[in-house]
């Protein structure tokens, strides 16, 4: 299920298959192009949360992402919160880099999507931050330039 939350530029969107994770770029868009980001902003978010859906799908099976607009003194952008109740990841630093996959992809997901947006943070049931959480949560911004 697809919901607006009472702010009306904040969307969740469940994934649990590769049509929710098109759905997630189309409300990526919708509201890239609400707070006005440049064009390629809107198309390197909607990648990176290309990659971060997929991945839910692919190692968890299920989770969700809250797209929302972000707000930082003069700064306006948006926010990704991705989660997903999968195993987690085990070494969180060796599958940020490029070229390590345990799904038989590239590798490319985790360290792209870290590319292609301002900030990017993961936690994950095996990380020291998790304290009690289970499987994982990144968050991502993009702001407006």
């Amino acid at each position: 299920m697809n919901q607006r939350s009472g702010d009306p530029a904040q969307v969740r969107v469940v994934i649990r298959d590769d049509l929710d994770v098109v759905v997630a770029r189309c409300r990526v868009r919708e509201i890239g192009r609400e707070v006005r980001l440049a064009d390629i902003a809107i198309e390197a978010l909607a990648t990176a949360v290309s990659e971060i859906a997929r991945n839910i799908v692919v190692h968890a099976g299920s989770g969700e992402l809250i797209v929302g607009v972000a707000r930082a003194d003069a700064r306006c952008g948006i926010v990704i919160v991705a989660r997903d109740d999968g195993p987690g990841i085990v070494d969180v630093e060796r599958a940020m880099q490029d070229g390590y996959t345990t799904a038989n992809g590239l590798g490319l997901g985790l360290a792209s999507a870290r590319r292609l947006v301002d900030e990017f943070e993961l936690i994950s049931s095996s990380t020291p931050a998790a304290l009690t959480c289970t499987g994982t949560t990144v968050t991502m911004r993009k702001w407006r330039s």
